[in-house]
């Protein structure tokens, strides 16, 4: 209850500001009749709704719905000239915004289209002022293979989103981890379009379920933060098809986000937020989609250009200094001239209105409530139990059992456990801790292994002194070293680890044979000591419980089922490129990246150059094992119908995590990326010696490659492989199968 009251009076003070020069709240008007405002009537359809809306709406009020305002708005767009935002429009967004948020977009009260409140993001409601809950960074959840699992996630931040007064998410991060050493990398879904797709779908569906609009970002080929704003991608279409954008289209089509957001960088010499092939073409012409455009904060660079080249939605202004591309004079005089027509700004508006009213924001209005924040940190706990991953476990050494003495050393992990930076960051329940610069969660992995293990005498170093830490772990049966690696918005991480941890645990093993390193990192790291420990965790950023998650798969309450949606490089030799495009040069140098790798990302590219990296894609532990077996394949249509059966061989409850590849026997002759892909993918619990049928489909366009010249997608006829494994390295079973030529158009109105 208290936990409530604190969470009521933080958002009282986040939102409250009046609604006029005299200080009332703002009062609703009475809802006219359904006959005078049909666009109110639930009953018809979204798109009827969105057009009824339109033809009643006055030039300015369109306009109010194309352009909205930053937080930083609520002190500083008083001080933009009248000119460019009219004393009415300035006075209801500083009454109506809520304070702390990402951004504001105004509504039109006169018929009851509402404000737009967005916060950030994947992990969780951002806003200084008011307490959430923090998932698992979204890299993590990715690697349950378990889309049921963001789903859940995106069901309770989507529920705070609402209860905190936001009706827009912007979350649904999907960028693949082309570049390894992405700073945000965490916030997205890992390397593979069918898993990234799959995962980010799930999110963006729960976020939606509490009736808010939820986006998907940022769109696209946004895989580097370094120069992110002045970037150059050069891609071809067939390897965007068949990589990024594919991961994209495969989301949008399980959970028809409410928008899209553009990004900064620009792809083949056109900015993201006005890129014509991006937005009209492929995302509102091949693949129909119905919701609007938004862009990024900052990420516009013209009016005419970006209306006409599909942006349907400035967002993020607040100041003097930004430019005002789409505020109301701007927009004018485009119409004006005539080099926006009317048609244009009736299509942005109208797509606007449709995610409004197919989302629920129209009917169902957010309002503060209160938040039951236990609850929600046990979805959180949940989500990083299901995540974990185990990369190493030689000799049994986990789960602990029966242990007497436990050095735990390095980490912080007296104070919490490390959180990502930028938009995602979270101000979780009970206030972030402060290591230096970084964020910590509330969460110390120290506490909790001495909830679970009260007989044990645990201590802690803090391993500053490697010397010090060494002879801690010597007197100690057991020794636990937590290394993190801090990943940022608007950075690269490298994959060396920092301040020396790598010493440390070199020193650590040493001193203990049995020495379990735990891993608290945004995405891949170098391992040089990887063959002196028996036992590795990736924690990745687990999250407001994720001290309690770490104890209990270290002690085996749980049992891990994580499995890595991004392949572990050894070194740096095994990149894609050895130096990161502009690194070192000042903001808003222009540079250029050519991706030639195409669309051989991450165990693709492994696979065609031969290497080996350190951990590949798919691979995790368990506690238990399991054994795939009886695999059948068969075509359906376009696409492979695959059956197999999974059966726990161990001793304890496990889930386990089953991979399907799919590879043409000459996959250079078929025109494939490389080898093979992923197919399709199953997670099932299961109790010693219990099997499972699994049953999926290979979505058609996993088998075929994408043709530019006719917009086709083509599966070329001849023999291919269907394996199944446990990762991507080394499969159960394998069977071929006999596929025919087929065709079909990439623009779904032709294909339906």
């Amino acid at each position: 209850m208290i936990e409530r009251i604190a969470f009521m009076a933080a958002v009282a003070v986040a939102i409250s500001a009046p609604a006029s020069a005299s200080g009332q709240a703002p009062v609703q008007a009475s809802t006219p009749s359904r006959a005078d405002q049909p666009w109110r009537d639930p009953k018809l359809s979204s798109e009827a709704r969105a057009k009824a809306a339109l033809a009643a709406m006055t030039l300015d009020e369109k306009l109010r719905l194309v352009f909205g305002f930053s937080d930083q708005a609520l002190t500083d767009v008083a001080k933009v000239p009248d000119d460019v935002v009219s004393p009415e429009l300035k006075n209801y967004v500083i009454t109506h915004l809520v304070k702390g948020s990402a951004g504001f977009v105004p509504g039109v009260p006169r018929l009851g289209i509402p404000d737009q409140t967005q916060t950030d993001a994947s992990m969780g409601v951002r806003n200084s002022f008011i307490p959430s809950t923090a998932l698992p960074s979204s890299l993590a959840t990715a690697a349950s293979f378990d889309p049921e699992v963001p789903r859940a996630g995106g069901r309770m931040i989507g529920a705070e989103a609402r209860a905190t007064g936001h009706d827009t998410m912007l979350s649904g991060g999907i960028n693949l981890a082309r570049e390894p050493r992405n700073g945000r990398n965490f916030e997205y879904v890992g390397e593979d379009p069918l898993l990234a797709g799959t995962m980010a779908g799930a999110l963006i569906d729960g976020i939606q379920s509490n009736r808010i609009i939820s986006t998907i970002k940022h769109y696209a080929v946004n895989d580097q933060e370094t120069l992110r704003t002045t970037l150059d991608v050069t891609i071809s279409a067939a390897a965007m098809r068949q990589s990024d954008l594919l991961a994209f289209e495969l989301a949008i089509e399980q959970s028809s986000p409410g928008s899209v957001m553009c990004s900064y960088n620009l792809i083949n010499g056109r900015w993201g937020c006005e890129n014509d092939y991006l937005l009209n073409t492929v995302l509102k012409g091949d693949w129909g989609y119905k919701g609007f455009v938004m862009s990024d904060w900052g990420a516009v660079h013209s009016t005419v250009g970006a209306a006409n080249d599909g942006l349907d939605q400035f967002t993020g202004f607040c100041c003097v200094a930004d430019k005002p591309w789409f505020a109301p004079p701007a927009m004018k005089a485009a119409l004006q001239s005539g080099a926006v027509t009317q048609a244009r700004l009736d299509d942005m508006v109208t797509r606007i209105l449709w995610a409004l009213f197919a989302k629920g924001p129209v009917d169902d209005p957010v309002k503060v409530t209160p938040i039951d924040y236990a609850a929600h940190a046990l979805v959180s706990q949940k989500a990083a139990e299901d995540s974990l991953v185990l990369l190493k476990n030689d000799g049994n050494l986990l789960p602990l059992r029966g242990v007497k003495s436990i050095a735990v050393i390095g980490g912080s992990a007296d104070k919490g456990v490390l959180a990502g930076a930028g938009s995602s960051d979270v101000t979780p329940v009970g206030g972030a801790v402060k290591v230096g610069t970084h964020t910590y969660l509330p969460s110390p992995p120290l506490d909790a292994l001495r909830r679970e293990l009260p007989k044990a005498k645990i201590a802690f170093d803090a391993g500053t002194d490697h010397a010090a830490a060494a002879a801690l772990a010597a007197q100690s049966e057991i020794a636990i070293v937590f290394v993190t690696r801090h990943n940022s918005e608007g950075s690269e991480a490298s994959l060396t680890m920092v301040d020396d941890q790598d010493g440390l645990v070199a020193a650590v093993a040493r001193a203990n044979p049995k020495t379990i390193v735990v891993a608290e990192t945004g995405g891949a790291i170098y391992m040089p000591w990887v063959n002196d420990v028996p036992a590795i965790l990736e924690a990745f950023y687990p999250g407001i419980r994720g001290g309690p998650a770490i104890a209990r798969i270290l002690t085996g309450k749980v049992n891990p089922s994580g499995h890595l949606p991004i392949s572990f490089p050894a070194s740096a030799d095994q990149l894609a490129r050895p130096a990161i495009a502009g690194l070192g040069e000042p903001d808003g140098t222009p540079a250029e990246v050519l991706y030639d790798e195409g669309a051989a990302i991450g165990y693709k590219w492994y696979d065609v150059k031969g290497y080996k990296p350190l951990f590949w894609f798919g691979h995790g532990l368990s506690y238990t094992s399991f054994a795939l077996s009886n695999l059948t394949a068969q075509p359906d249509g376009k696409a492979i119908r695959v059956s197999f059966a999974i059966r726990n061989t161990g001793k304890r409850l496990g889930k386990g995590v089953a991979q399907v590849y799919v590879a043409p026997a000459d996959w250079r002759n078929a025109g494939w990326e490389a080898p093979k892909r992923l197919g399709g993918f199953a997670k099932a619990e299961l109790k010693p010696g219990q099997t499972k049928r699994i049953d999926l489909t290979v979505d058609p366009r996993l088998l075929a490659t994408y043709e530019a010249a006719g917009n086709n997608w083509r599966v070329k006829a001849g023999t291919y492989r269907v394996a199944i494994g446990e990762s991507s390295d080394v499969p159960s079973q394998v069977i071929e199968i006999t596929l025919g030529d087929s065709v079909w158009s990439a623009s779904k109105a032709v294909a339906d």
